[in-house]
C-alpha cells in the first residue's frame, strides 16, 4: 500500500473523528437543557440518535477510503465534505450548547441543502457511494423537522 493513500486513510479517518468528537462535545455540553425540551409525541427515541450518527460516520469513512484506494476525490467533494463538518457541529453548537433553537433551525436548514448538494455531486462521481450516504441528507431531514418541532413547542 502506498504512503499516500495510508495518509488519506488517517486523513479521512481523523476528519470524521472531529467533527463526531466535536459534535458529540457540544451535544453533550447542552444534554440537560435539550432533556427539559417539550417534544413532539412522534419524537425519535433518545438513544436513537447518536446510533444513526454513528451509522453515517463508519458509512462515510468506510466510503471515502474505499475511493480514495481506488482514485482522487474531486476537489469539490473534498471541499463539500469539509463545509457539511462545519455546518454539523456549527449546528451542535448553536442548538446544543448555546440553546438558540431559532439559530440552530437556520443553521440546519442550510446542512440540509448541502447535504443533498454533496450527496447530488457524489452521484455524479460514483453512484454507488451516493446511494450508501444517502442516509446522511435523510437523517438531517428528520432532524430538521425535529428540531423545528422543538423551537415551535419551546
Amino acid at each position: 500500500m502506498k504512503k499516500q493513500k495510508i495518509v488519506s486513510y488517517i486523513v479521512i479517518i481523523v476528519s470524521i473523528l472531529i467533527v463526531a468528537g466535536l459534535g458529540s462535545v457540544f451535544v453533550n455540553l447542552g444534554i440537560d437543557w435539550f432533556n427539559t425540551l417539550n417534544k413532539p409525541s412522534q419524537f425519535v427515541p433518545n438513544w436513537l440518535i447518536p446510533v444513526v450518527w454513528s451509522v453515517i460516520y463508519a458509512i462515510f469513512a468506510i466510503v471515502l477510503c474505499l475511493w480514495v484506494s481506488k482514485k482522487p476525490i474531486p476537489k469539490n467533494i473534498v471541499l463539500q465534505l469539509v463545509i457539511n463538518g462545519v455546518f454539523n457541529i456549527l449546528w451542535c453548537l448553536t442548538f446544543f450548547t448555546l440553546n438558540l433553537t431559532f439559530l440552530g433551525n437556520v443553521t440546519i436548514v442550510l446542512l440540509l441543502i448541502m447535504a443533498y448538494v454533496l450527496i447530488i455531486s457524489i452521484n455524479k462521481y460514483e453512484k454507488t457511494y451516493s446511494y450508501f450516504t444517502a442516509i446522511y441528507p435523510i437523517w438531517v431531514s428528520i432532524a430538521t423537522t425535529l428540531n423545528m418541532a422543538l423551537w415551535i413547542l419551546n
